[in-house]
């Protein structure tokens, strides 16, 4: 014989699970809604803020990227924060438009290669593992793709401004964070680096997070108005 009260818990139990998975079906309608509609990616943190107290936003964004990954859209990570792009193999078929970034030079792509691998770095840590100068020009081109950003100031003389990558690059160059950037046998199975390279040579590790370092001053206003990016203080554009 069935005992009133345990067939009564059981359907009570019921009932609960069944709420608890309704507010997470709504609260991933919510996250998913909120992603689409941002420009940039979003935080875990953001979308924490706009659902319901105690959701394991984690596990739903980890659900909802699971539920993407067939379709021609993608749910991706970029540097900790969520975005919906492209499925890798479809990029083909999309057709750019006039305001696509121009293609780079070769100079503009060594000096991305040797920020992206050595950041924080300066101009003359670049020259110096180019063996050349690097005109500013390069910079700018960089800076105006919005893949690379001034990090701080070496405290060293002449403090130097430090240049690191944006999240920018790594959504552009399909990358979750900076440990993805391909490695030596990935570069040398690309054929982008010589079969005779000296064999103490190895890939750096770069920065994997955007703090400063032990020898890096943040940016301040005057070191911005400085570099040009700013006008000075107490003028005023015509």
């Amino acid at each position: 014989m069935i005992d009133p009260k345990s067939e009564e818990d059981f359907e009570d139990n019921f009932e609960d699970r069944g709420r608890d998975l309704q507010a997470e079906i709504e609260a991933e309608r919510i996250a998913e809604a909120l992603v689409f509609a941002s420009s940039q990616p979003v935080s875990e943190g953001f979308l924490a803020e706009r659902l319901p107290e105690k959701t394991d936003v984690h596990a739903i964004m980890l659900r909802l990227k699971e539920q993407y990954a067939p379709r021609g859209v993608n749910l991706v990570q970029v540097e900790g924060a969520w975005a919906f792009r492209t499925a890798a193999d479809l990029s083909f078929v999309i057709r750019r438009d006039d305001n696509e970034v121009k293609k780079l030079s070769r100079a503009a792509l060594e000096v991305l290669a040797i920020i992206a691998y050595h950041q924080p770095v300066t101009r003359a840590e670049i020259e110096d593992i180019r063996g050349v100068q690097t005109s500013r020009g390069t910079l700018d081109v960089l800076m105006e793709a919005g893949w690379v950003r001034f990090r701080g100031r070496r405290r060293t003389p002449g403090r130097p401004v430090t240049l690191g990558t944006t999240r920018d690059f790594l959504d552009h160059f399909g990358l979750e964070e900076l440990r993805d950037l391909p490695g030596l046998e990935e570069l040398k199975g690309a054929g982008l680096l010589s079969g005779r390279i000296p064999a103490n040579f190895n890939i750096p590790s770069p920065l994997m997070n955007d703090e400063l370092t032990e020898d890096e001053d943040p940016i301040t206003q005057m070191d911005l108005e400085e570099l040009g990016l700013l006008a000075p203080r107490g003028t005023s554009e015509d």
